[in-house]
């Protein structure tokens, strides 16, 4: 059971009340990694040309995970808080449960949209994902997949962006080894989707 599922938290004992309790100093208050999520390992040997530090050309984007009471209207509360700051949800994904409801997204400033969600004292967790822009032809996804699968990589959980970088579709994919997924993916000619694409596409449409 990973954070694909919606009680992988409760099945650990957490709640949203324990995640608003700083547990890693290096991030900050009201901020929590999950270790059991896959975590971008830089300088470790992986053998892949992306043991670089992260910048706006890293290829990987940041899934920010929120949850929220399962009343009406915490939705809108969330987004309005992104309101006249310039930074556009660029993907969106919900998962409802018996005790709130796992909101999933994408934001064109990760940086900026995390000291947002911070001081907003929100339960979060930040999760490194594959971008990938969907190829030309019938069955894109099914080549993905296809991709991922050749190098026995699992998909954990996957939806898509609602923004079009670089004016194609794409999709925001987490798996059990993002280094070796980018790889994987770079390698047999697939086009990773960078934070700097997502901020990019918010440039031009706003």
């Amino acid at each position: 059971m990973t954070l694909g599922d919606p009680n992988f938290l409760f099945a650990r004992g957490w709640s949203p009340q324990k995640l608003l309790t700083p547990s890693n100093p290096k991030i900050g208050s009201g901020f929590l990694v999950a270790h059991d999520e896959p975590q971008m390992n830089i300088g470790d040997e992986a053998g892949t040309a992306f043991q670089t530090m992260r910048g706006r050309n890293f290829p990987a984007i940041r899934q920010f995970t929120i949850f929220l009471e399962n009343r009406v209207g915490q939705l809108l509360e969330v987004v309005r808080r992104f309101e006249g700051t310039g930074i556009r949800i660029c993907a969106l994904s919900i998962s409802d449960a018996a005790e709130c409801a796992f909101v999933r997204f994408l934001v064109s400033d990760a940086d900026r949209g995390r000291d947002i969600l911070e001081r907003s004292g929100l339960a979060m967790i930040e999760t490194d994902l594959v971008g990938v822009q969907l190829p030309e032809g019938p069955q894109p996804l099914l080549r993905v997949c296809t991709a991922l699968l050749q190098a026995e990589l699992n998909i954990i959980q996957a939806y898509p962006l609602i923004v079009r970088p670089n004016g194609a579709p794409a999709v925001a994919i987490m798996v059990e080894n993002i280094e070796m997924a980018m790889a994987t993916l770079d390698e047999k000619g697939f086009t990773l989707i960078t934070e700097g694409d997502l901020a990019d596409d918010a440039d031009l449409t706003s």
